[in-house]
Order: structure tokens, then C-alpha cells, then sequence
């Protein structure tokens, strides 16, 4: 009987339950709907939560890319990089085409089309972990990448990948695609410490980012998933694989042909010939290190970005490095030179050894009121030996010593024109308890009664010690130790002509007094520190000590002028030298040690030369032979 022929009541009946079953369903589908309204606004919340944070970030950060802190010199002029990321910036029009495609091709195809996000990238990523039962897969565009190596947005979780997409959305409405390009590939990191395609270009293959060939260009795309495991310093197979896998996408994705791609799969590697070594390598980047560890945290050391103001003078410390090996090997080919010459040692590595066995030196020059280094150099070659004999090695000073001892001779009285005895020491004539001391003149002779100035001009051993008499043993000391010439010099006339070590760090600066009347500055190299945004974090205050009256040293400078002229250190103008200056050679006993440390009105500059081990140079090894062809390299430049 069907349900028309049902009597009213029945049909009735039948239909409640119907009724029942419709209601239900309709209740279900409205708190479905309204859950899904709720989870719809939930996100919409959490969207917007995200797109409101991202807009608190400056986005000018993303342009204030940091680099290396740079160093220096007098002039404002790079010297060179220091601590912080490796990288030079450049404009996108520096950079290959071919490497704008590689990377584009590896990392984000669709660049150009979307708005930050890649709905398709992030699908294709998802389907591709959910089959491979992990992470193999990443689906950040381009633009994500650059937002989170701009800011930390935190680990790698739900939380960050939200922020990072936000951010991504943001960038695309201010950057144009070039202008996030730009800022791409000069943020990128390439491995082996490099940042950015310029400076990964240089390392690399030596050559401008500009010059970059198709396959150069896709092997460094294919380091960026992995840079320091696939660094073709450190992996160079894997790098090879990474770039053919790079160029199989640009051909499959239109950039290149199939042609261009075999071509450059057939293109050899060839890589610049070792990983370029750190920036600071040499003595005077040895002392600025230390310096900033001593006037700055060690965060702030870390930093990127930072300008370390130095005092060095470039071109005189290019003049120095080169001028104090073009000199040791003039004296390695002198005849009578007999001990071992540094081009026998080329293929030995002497890292690890006690000095070199060859001939050494060490040049340093500053200014006279300051103390601000302009020159340092610590030895021969900062690549065999990093040694700094300029700073620690403590050597016989020798008659450099002698301007101090008619200095304070002065200082008490003694008249530069008072006749002086340059005969032999006689019995007597020094304090008994000094005992016997009995020191020849250098060159054999002696000349019988000479007016003070003469014994230093002319560097008179027997004039020298008596002029030291005439002062005061405890006077003489005195001086030494106040202008650090050493910690301890001996209660023995033999300090009169410099049996006490020294280095050369302390001598250039003692001499540096006696042309800034008396008043010895402190060498230092750290002028000052600038954070990136231009803040001064450091800023050098002068440090000077008064080891002399202004007038013993304005007279003992005077007559130093005499020593240029026609005494000890008269070689000068021969060898080259036209302006006006003072100094005075130094020589010490067996002719171990050669110096010289002469300057003028702005500069005082020292140079030793010696072994690591003391031993006799040569026979009538002056300083005025050995070590015044340095100087006068070095003053010429500075002139």
C-alpha cells in the first residue's frame, strides 16, 4: 500500500520521523558551519596576527647588508678586512646574467610571478616530503630566503615558516623583483666564510661577478642548499654534481639549451689556487687585534661591520715590507757573508721552529707626538716566521743607547762643548767600585781631548763612558728605566754603551722623545672605532711620559742633526736620503745586532737587523751598514 493511501494519522506518523532526521542533519551542518567559521576566523586572527607583526620589521634593514669591518689606514684608505662576515656588495648589473638565471632556475622558478609566496613550490615541497617520509624539500621562494637571512625569525618550525611568509608577502609590496635580487645575491652565504656572489666570485675563480661563465655560474647556484659541505674547496666532486644538476634545470626550464648545458657540462673546474687566507695577516693586524681585545667586548669585536680607524701609513708600510727583504738580500749577497741565505730554506716549512736560521730584521716607525704607529713590521716574511721582533724580541741595544747618557749628562750640567778625554780608560779614573771596565773604541783609535758633542757624534766608546761617569752611574740608570728602554738595566758602567736588551718598540719610542722635547709617547695603532651606523665606540686618548728635560733633549736632538752630517749615520745622503733629520746607528759587541733610529720633524723610525739566534752578522757589521738602507727606504716615503 503505498504512503497516499495511508489514512491521515498514519501518514502523520510515518513522516515524524523524517522530519526528526532532517532537523538533525540541519543542526549538524550549522555547527559544522559554524566551526568552520570559527576555525576560518581563527585563521583569519592568526593571518593577520603574523601580517601585523611582519609589519613592525624595518624593511631598510634588508638593504643594510653587513659586511667585513674594515681597516683603516691614516688617510681614511682600506687597508684591509677584519672580523665579520667576508663579503663586498654590488649592484645587480655586476652581477652575470647567467648566475641570475642559475639561481633563479635552482631555487625559484616562478620568481617572477608570484608575490613572495609560491603556492605550487609549497605543494610540489609537500608532496614531495610526504613520499619521501621527511624533509627533502624546501618550497621558500626567493624572497623568503632573503627575509630570514635579514632578520631572525627563530628555528626551523610552524611559527617561523608563517613569519617568513608574512615577511615574504611584505617585501614584494616595497622591493621591486630587482631590488630583491640585489639583495638576494648579496646576502647569500657560498661557504669557505664567503658572503655575497662578488666576494664568492673573487674567492673562487678570481674574477669580478660580472665575468662569471655559465658553468661558474651554476656551480656556485648549487652551493647554496649546502655551502660548507659542497664548497668546491672542501668537495669539489660534489660541487661538480650540484652544478650539472643546476644546468639540467635551466634547460629543463628554458634559461639555457641543450647545447648551451652539454658545453658547460664539458667546461673543467678551475678553481683559484687555495682558499684565500684571512684579511688580518700580518704584525701590525696581530697588534689591532690586540689592541681591540683590550678597549672593546669581545661581541662587539664580533660584530659586523665595524670601521677600525688605524694610524698606519700604507704606503710606508708597503715601502718597509718590500724595502726589508730587497735589504737583508743585499746583505746575504755581500762578500763575507757566510751563514745560511733565506732563498735555502724556500721549500722548508719553518712554522714550527725557533726562529729562523736566516737573517732577520724589523722596521717601525711613529709619530713623533702621538705615538701612532705608521710602520710595523715584526721580520722578514710574516708568512715563514709571525714572530714580531719589532714588539718582542728583546736584543743588545748597543751605542743607541748613547743619546741618553749625554741627555741626562746634559741634564746635570755638562756642556756639549766641554773637552772630553778619548783616550784609553786609565786607573783611577772611575769609581773604584765599578771595578775595572776598560772599553775600547770601536774602530781602534783614539784622539785624544774632544769637545762632548764629538763622542756622540762620532759614537766614541771611551768619550761615552766618561760622559756616563760625569752623570751619574744611578742617573744614567735612571733615565733607562724611566724612558722602558728595559726592566732592569745593571749597576755596571757598561750600560753607558747599552749591555742591557731592548726592544725595538721601546727604543723608536725613547728616541721619539728626543724630538718632542723630552715627552715619550705611547706606540699604539687603534685611532678609534665606528660602529656601521657611524657611533664612535672608541676613541684613543693620548698617553705620553716626560723621560727627559725639554732642554737636554732639544740639545741632544740637535746635536743627532750632526750624526747625519758627518758622523755615524753621514751614509744617508749617499744612500739616497735629501731631508733634514736626526738618529743614530747602534752596534753591539761581536757585531750581533745592527740598528738605526733616526727622525725628523714628524717621524721617528727604528730598524734592527740580526738573528733570532745572536751571532756575529759580519765583520764591521755597522748599523750604519746593516740597518740605515732600511731606514732611508722607509723616511723617503714618509717624505
Amino acid at each position: 500500500m503505498s504512503a497516499r493511501r495511508h489514512p491521515p494519522a498514519i501518514r502523520i506518523a510515518l513522516l515524524r520521523p523524517r522530519a526528526k532526521r532532517r532537523r538533525i542533519r540541519r543542526q549538524r551542518t550549522k555547527r559544522l558551519g559554524r566551526l568552520l567559521l570559527a576555525c576560518l576566523i581563527l585563521w583569519g586572527l592568526v593571518v593577520g596576527f603574523y601580517i601585523a607583526w611582519a609589519w613592525t620589521f624595518d624593511l631598510q634593514m634588508v638593504g643594510q647588508i653587513p659586511e667585513s669591518s674594515l681597516v683603516l689606514d691614516r688617510h681614511g684608505a682600506v687597508y684591509t678586512r677584519l672580523a665579520g662576515e667576508n663579503r663586498r656588495t654590488v649592484p645587480l648589473a655586476q652581477v652575470s646574467p647567467w648566475f641570475i638565471r642559475a639561481v633563479t632556475a635552482r631555487e625559484d622558478s616562478r620568481f617572477r610571478s608570484h608575490f613572495g609566496v609560491d603556492p605550487i613550490g609549497v605543494a610540489r615541497a609537500l608532496v614531495s616530503n610526504l613520499m619521501a617520509g621527511g624533509v627533502r624539500q624546501g618550497g621558500s621562494t626567493l624572497t623568503q630566503q632573503l627575509a630570514r637571512n635579514s632578520f631572525p625569525l627563530g628555528g626551523q618550525n610552524m611559527h617561523r615558516k608563517i613569519l617568513e611568509a608574512a615577511l615574504a608577502l611584505r617585501m614584494e609590496m616595497v622591493f621591486s623583483k630587482d631590488e630583491i635580487l640585489t639583495h638576494y645575491v648579496n646576502r647569500i652565504y657560498f661557504g669557505a666564510g664567503l658572503f655575497g656572489i662578488e666576494t664568492a666570485s673573487q674567492a673562487y675563480f678570481h674574477k669580478p661577478a660580472a665575468d662569471l661563465t655559465l658553468a661558474e655560474s651554476a656551480l656556485l647556484a648549487g652551493l647554496i642548499r649546502s655551502p660548507n659541505r659542497l664548497s668546491p674547496f672542501r668537495d669539489p666532486d660534489g660541487a661538480l654534481r650540484q652544478r650539472n644538476i643546476t644546468l639540467q634545470q635551466m634547460e629543463n626550464q628554458g634559461f639555457i639549451s641543450a647545447g648551451q648545458r652539454l658545453a658547460a657540462q664539458a667546461e673543467p673546474v678551475l678553481l683559484a689556487a687555495e682558499k684565500p687566507p684571512p684579511p688580518q695577516e700580518d704584525w701590525a693586524m696581530e697588534i689591532v687585534s690586540k689592541e681591540l681585545e683590550r678597549i672593546l667586548p669581545q661581541d662587539i669585536i664580533d660584530s659586523a661591520g665595524l670601521k677600525i680607524f688605524t694610524t698606519l701609513d700604507t704606503k710606508m708600510q708597503q715601502a718597509a715590507v718590500a724595502g726589508a727583504e730587497a735589504n737583508l738580500q743585499a746583505i746575504e749577497a755581500r762578500a763575507g757573508y757566510d751563514h745560511p741565505r733565506k732563498a735555502d730554506f724556500q721549500n722548508v716549512d719553518m712554522k714550527d721552529r725557533d726562529g729562523t736560521p736566516y737573517l732577520q730584521t724589523a722596521a717601525m716607525a711613529i709619530d713623533n707626538r702621538t705615538g701612532g704607529i705608521r710602520v710595523l713590521v715584526g721580520g722578514r716574511d710574516y708568512s715563514s716566521s709571525k714572530f714580531n721582533r719589532a714588539f718582542f724580541a728583546a736584543r743588545q741595544v748597543g751605542s743607541s743607547v748613547k743619546p741618553f747618557v749625554y741627555a741626562t749628562a746634559f741634564a746635570h750640567g755638562l756642556d756639549p762643548d766641554t773637552l772630553i778625554s778619548d783616550d784609553r780608560i786609565r786607573s783611577g779614573e772611575i769609581p773604584k767600585s765599578w771595578g775595572r771596565y776598560d772599553p775600547a773604541n770601536s774602530d781602534g783609535t783614539y784622539r785624544g781631548m774632544l769637545p762632548a758633542r764629538e763622542g756622540l757624534i762620532l759614537s766614541r766608546n771611551t768619550m761615552s763612558v766618561r760622559v756616563g761617569a760625569l752623570a751619574g752611574l744611578d742617573r744614567v740608570r735612571e733615565t733607562i728605566l724611566t724612558a722602558e728602554l728595559t726592566e732592569d738595566a745593571p749597576r755596571y758602567p757598561s750600560i753607558f754603551l747599552g749591555s742591557f736588551s731592548g726592544t725595538l718598540r721601546a727604543l723608536t719610542a725613547a728616541y721619539a722623545a728626543l724630538a718632542n722635547d723630552g715627552v715619550a709617547p705611547t706606540p699604539y695603532l687603534v685611532e678609534r672605532v665606528e660602529s656601521p651606523q657611524g657611533r664612535v665606540l672608541y676613541r684613543r686618548k693620548g698617553s705620553v711620559q716626560r723621560i727627559l728635560p725639554a732642554s737636554a733633549a732639544r740639545l741632544t736632538a740637535a746635536i743627532l742633526t750632526d750624526v747625519m752630517k758627518r758622523g755615524t749615520g753621514a751614509a744617508a745622503a749617499a744612500l739616497g736620503y735629501k731631508g733634514r733629520a736626526a738618529g743614530k746607528t747602534g752596534t753591539t759587541n761581536g757585531y750581533r745586532d745592527a740598528w738605526f733610529i733616526g727622525f725628523n720633524d714628524e717621524i721617528t723610525c727604528g730598524v734592527w737587523v740580526g738573528f733570532d739566534k745572536p751571532t756575529t752578522i759580519m765583520e764591521h757589521g755597522y748599523g750604519a751598514t746593516l740597518a740605515l738602507p732600511l731606514w732611508v727606504q722607509i723616511m723617503n716615503v714618509a717624505n
